[in-house]
């Protein structure tokens, strides 16, 4: 399956979460083929530095969105992009060969509007609407702040998106495992963000799991 995590909104956290699931995919035993389609390059950032770390399991970069145009996906194998809207020609074309798209989303008003802007456009780009999957990244860490339970309602009215119930909150661990290149339930693995990403996980690629 070709999971494209792209957003319009800058910053939204698409690259760490792109990474994390690489992991886990490789973790889970699959055949992970992964595409850094961002100009920004985080991810291969992070990749980068898990192989000069000699982290296993290793994680390695296919090409541009030519190399993604025949990337079909065999039996155990998942194809996982990184995408934004620094080179838009690479976003659309993610856009139209991807089977499902998952985003990040903020818990603001300004990133549910993003998301209502993001859905129009994968309408206009394909005949048929892909599957696309949001969740609620950044999530408030303090119960009595209700941003996040505010974007959730908002997110579970728009039409042809699925929102995934686990969130992905706050947390400086997300930062720190990132830049030493390891997932964060390898640098913390009984950590509250390394719960909050095996859920995530498990939400995303359920039909593994089964």
């Amino acid at each position: 399956m070709r999971t494209v995590v792209a957003s319009l909104k800058g910053g939204s956290g698409k690259s760490t979460v792109t990474f994390n699931l690489a992991v886990w995919l490789a973790m889970a035993g699959v055949r992970v083929r992964a595409f850094d389609l961002d100009p920004q390059a985080t991810f291969s950032d992070v990749i980068e530095v898990r192989q000069d770390e000699r982290t296993k399991p290793v994680l390695k970069l296919e090409g541009g969105i030519d190399d993604l145009r025949g990337a079909t996906p065999g039996e155990g194998e998942e194809v996982l992009v990184d995408v934004g809207t620094a080179d838009m020609d690479a976003l659309n074309a993610a856009i139209t060969l991807a089977d499902r798209i998952l985003i990040p989303v903020q818990p603001s008003q300004a990133d549910i509007w993003s998301v209502q802007r993001f859905l129009r456009m994968v309408a206009k780009q394909r005949d048929e609407m892909p599957e696309v999957l949001a969740f609620i990244n950044r999530a408030d860490t303090h119960h009595a702040v209700r941003e996040s339970d505010e974007a959730a309602a908002a997110l579970v009215t728009l039409p042809g998106l699925r929102l995934l119930r686990p969130r992905l909150r706050q947390r400086t661990a997300f930062r720190r495992s990132f830049s030493e290149g390891q997932a964060v339930f390898e640098l913390e693995p009984r950590g509250k963000a390394a719960r909050e990403l095996l859920a995530l996980a498990a939400a995303t690629y359920a039909h593994i799991l089964t």
